[in-house]
């Protein structure tokens, strides 16, 4: 049986792994500044890591939520302490797509409304609403068209009124920082306005912060930098620094019910014994902290080079627009550099997405090698 290659693949098999850095097979190292799609938030192969796994694991390693899961528990208390929503309620899963789509669901549930207010160059998922609210005709298939999600322009608070009074709107989504669109960023006057129109008009304000929480962008969510308070906040990705999980932080005022939401794997052992070493390693190394002044640091190198036309972002957040596609300067530092990049849908973007440990070292390392492929 063959593979189903629905990837471009780097010729790389990564074979060992510590901190930022990746060996491949031949012994080889390389720097990793994109962390697997923004999930290595505190380091590959973080000793009090693998303990907590591997302590977990020794006792019981999965049952599923027939029973109960205390670890649940005090998952939950962590991270409302640590993200500031000490008290919303929360519901694992195992993907940043299925979060999405739970809360969807979650938001037709409590407003029994249809209508999903999404944006220009988002991305939430490759399931099935979560598609639908993705702006990629290329990735939504004839299956997952739906008339009930409406796409307005990112940043177009006229756009949004018009929508809400047009529609029966039962939620608007919207990323914390849109990533794969190129790092692009809400105004915080834009994210006001969705709150306001979603009170206004009983709606559910979701923020994906899949790819832009747990710390990344020097705050615990992105949206914090705005100072509004969404009514549910999906998150993945770095929460698990390799392990599948996901989560649904879910407003006090929103009730559940039995049966409204379900997962088999959801929230198991091992998963949250993954969670929270990830929060006890952000906390007591301070990583938040590290990815605001590294992010700086970062940013602040990046203006000194003229081939960048744009640099956009927050913290270990980062799209650097180039004036040329950005495929060529991808395989120059990785094949020449030794520096593992990410890219955007816009092909003159690149996006860093290191570990929240990284430090100038590394950022230094990576400053050289642009400059070195820019300069040509």
């Amino acid at each position: 049986m063959n593979l189903f290659e629905v990837y471009s693949l780097f010729d790389l098999t990564p074979v060992k792994s510590q901190g930022c850095y990746l060996w491949d097979e031949k012994g080889d190292k390389y720097l990793d500044l994109y962390g697997g799609h923004a999930v290595i938030s505190v380091g590959h192969s973080h000793a009090y890591y693998i303990k907590a796994i591997t302590d977990q694991l020794n006792k019981i390693g999965f049952y599923s939520n027939s029973v109960h899961i205390p670890i649940q528990a005090h998952l939950a208390v962590l991270l409302g302490e640590l993200s500031g929503y000490p008290d919303y309620q929360f519901f694992m899963c195992n993907s940043g797509a299925e979060a999405n789509e739970n809360a969807l669901k979650l938001a037709s549930f409590h407003t029994n409304k249809k209508k999903v207010i999404a944006f220009r160059h988002s991305f939430h998922g490759r399931t099935s609403a979560a598609v639908a609210a993705t702006d990629d005709v290329s990735i939504v298939s004839p299956l997952n068209q739906t008339e009930n999600i409406v796409f307005v322009g990112f940043n177009d608070a006229e756009a949004l009124e018009k929508a809400f009074a047009k529609y029966e709107v039962s939620a608007v989504i919207i990323e914390g920082i849109q990533g794969v669109g190129g790092v692009r960023i809400p105004t915080t006057s834009f994210l006001k306005k969705i709150e306001n129109l979603c009170h206004q008009y009983d709606a559910l304000f979701i923020v994906d912060e899949i790819q832009s929480g747990y710390g990344r962008t020097g705050k615990f969510f992105a949206h914090q930098f705005s100072g509004v308070r969404p009514h549910i906040i999906t998150v993945a990705k770095g929460m698990g620094n390799g392990f599948p999980v996901a989560g649904v932080l879910i407003s006090p005022h929103i009730k559940a019910k039995k049966g409204m939401l379900g997962t088999t794997f959801g929230g198991n052992y091992l998963a949250c014994a993954a969670s929270l070493a990830v929060l006890e390693i952000i906390q007591r190394e301070e990583l938040i902290q590290n990815a605001q002044k590294m992010g700086v640091y970062l940013l602040d190198h990046l203006r000194t080079i003229p081939q960048i036309k744009e640099i956009r972002g927050r913290g270990l957040m980062v799209g650097i627009e180039l004036l040329q596609p950005c495929d060529e300067i991808r395989r120059q530092l990785l094949w020449k550099h030794k520096i593992l990049t990410g890219n955007a849908a816009q092909k003159n973007t690149l996006r860093i997405l290191p570990s929240l440990s990284v430090s100038e070292i590394e950022i230094n390392q990576f400053i050289k090698a642009l400059k070195t492929e820019l300069n040509g």
